[in-house]
């Protein structure tokens, strides 16, 4: 084998090494050791171009095993679009690994020391959560979400986290050429970040008891005329079911997003129906609506006579997905077919909100989609008292993505010090307290409810306070420094 084809297969090791990392798998150790056997790679490289290749096949061999879970959305209707699916994952993979060759590239470009690839890596993740709308899925920080490292994320938020790995990854291959007792240190810090978090003191529980509702719709039956009732008097039984007499009749009911396959406009005895099955209790729901020609998916919350008395719409669509992006300015050149102002897929709402829900508290809505956003989170106008994440993750298949997507939802838990009441169609639902743990769910592919205690806030975390500002400045900082030294390097030499 050329030298060229095992950099490649090494490169691609190292990535699909790293992916272990995440959910399903949760090998947090495995997620450093990639790093580190990307980085030692890395600085074989001779030039920046190599460089760059090293990047590109590190960050596809990673994403390509993250990501694998794409190829669901394509097989809900196999017949019609199954042919797409490997080219998702190809697609998919390549787009994350383009990004993490820039990085490789810029850091090489800027200078030889192996040091310049932290804030480099770390800023194309950085980045990747905010161009083009974002996509921060399967960032490194993701795999800590068991591990003492993990709780960082309430002061340092997702990427000062993958900072911080990649900065330890970085110790690791430097001290892999120094002395033992270098080396001995390092993997001290390591196997404290990575040591899985203790089941110590249980959250503490407030009084509110909510009833989690999980229908088991999948994907390819959920708009089946056959068996939308089947689905619906599911989610009727499970809400009039009977209370735990250890807690007591809950305080409200929630199903998950897109619960009814009813718009909202024509929804009004449903709703009515949906509310006597509470016996009058909130009820807070998934479903569609219109606004002239605009379509919007939206959580809603019941009162006691199936009156609608909080509304959120969803304002971080999913592009392609839920809408085509640059409909709207295609539009005002004649092009309408693409345009969610003419219907063609789904329109933002006006931005994160909060549901206030009386003596429940307020509560931070997220749809889906929108839990994979720390920043989206932290730009709620208000600090909340929980959040709800309503979701359909049957769009994800039934094992990588539903555990990586409740892995996220883990981590805005953490990340703000509240705790989420989520709700999935097919799992997994669940109760997660400030600390990101899971009090009680349901797994995947599993229809039910479970009533569970709502635990309480935690005080405001700092990287609530603070958000994302101090690690861009950070890295920005870090990269000035690189780029004035590569400056000054290069003077020298032309003298």
């Amino acid at each position: 084998m050329s030298r060229t084809l095992r950099g490649v297969a090494l490169s691609l090791l190292a990535g699909a090494i790293a992916a272990l990392g995440q959910a399903p798998f949760d090998f947090p150790a495995a997620m450093i050791v990639g790093l580190f056997l990307a980085m030692d790679i890395g600085r074989r490289a001779n030039t920046a171009r190599e460089m760059a290749g090293v990047g590109f096949a590190v960050g596809f061999g990673y994403f390509a095993i993250t990501l694998h879970w794409i190829v669901s959305p394509f097989l809900v209707d196999a017949a019609r679009h199954g042919w797409m699916a490997p080219f998702a994952v190809v697609l998919m993979a390549a787009g994350g690994a383009v990004f993490w060759s820039l990085a490789f590239y810029i850091s090489r470009r800027l200078s030889p020391q192996l040091w310049m690839l932290v804030p480099c890596w770390a800023g194309v993740e950085m980045l990747r959560a905010y161009i083009f709308t974002g996509f921060p899925w399967a960032t490194p920080a993701q795999s800590m979400v068991d591990a003492v490292a993990g709780q960082s994320l309430a002061w340092v938020g997702p990427h000062g986290l993958n900072l911080v790995l990649l900065c330890v990854a970085c110790a690791m291959a430097i001290a892999a050429y120094r002395p033992i007792a270098q080396r001995l240190f390092v993997y001290a810090v390591v196997a404290v970040l990575i040591w899985p978090l203790p089941e110590t003191v249980p959250a503490p529980l407030s009084d509110t008891v909510l009833r989690l509702v999980q229908p088991n719709a999948p994907q390819h039956e959920k708009w089946d005329p056959e068996k939308i009732g089947i689905f619906y008097n599911r989610q009727l039984a499970f809400t009039s079911a009977e209370a735990d007499p250890d807690l007591g009749a809950p305080d409200a009911v929630i199903w998950p997003e897109t619960a009814i396959p009813w718009g909202l406009t024509y929804a009004e005895n449903v709703l009515q129906e949906i509310s006597a099955a509470a016996s009058g209790t909130p009820v807070i729901l998934g479903v569609q609506r219109t606004e002239g020609m605009r379509h919007f998916n939206t959580l809603i919350a019941l009162g006691p006579q199936g009156q609608v008395t909080q509304m959120y719409d969803k304002h971080h669509l999913v592009p392609f997905g839920e809408y085509m992006p640059l409909g709207d300015f295609a539009a005002r050149f004649g092009i309408y077919g693409l345009a969610p102002q003419n219907g063609a897929g789904f329109s933002a709402g006006p931005g994160a909100r909060l549901m206030d829900l009386g003596p429940l508290g307020r509560a931070l809505p997220l749809i889906c989609y929108e839990a994979v956003f720390a920043h989206d989170v932290n730009a709620a106008p208000a600090r909340a008292d929980f959040i709800i994440h309503a979701t359909n993750d049957a769009w994800f298949g039934t094992y990588a993505g539903p555990q990586q997507h409740l892995a996220q939802a883990r981590m805005r838990a953490i990340e703000q010090g509240l705790p989420v009441a989520r709700v999935a169609n097919t799992g997994i639902t669940a109760m997660i307290d400030p600390w990101g743990r899971m009090t009680a769910s349901i797994g995947l592919g599993q229809a039910g409810y479970i009533d569970a205690a709502l635990p309480l806030p935690g005080a405001p975390t700092l990287y609530s306070r603070t958000g994302d500002v101090p690690y861009a400045a950070l890295l920005g900082l870090l990269l000035a420094l690189g780029l004035l030294r590569a400056r000054m390097t290069h003077r020298t030499l032309r003298e």
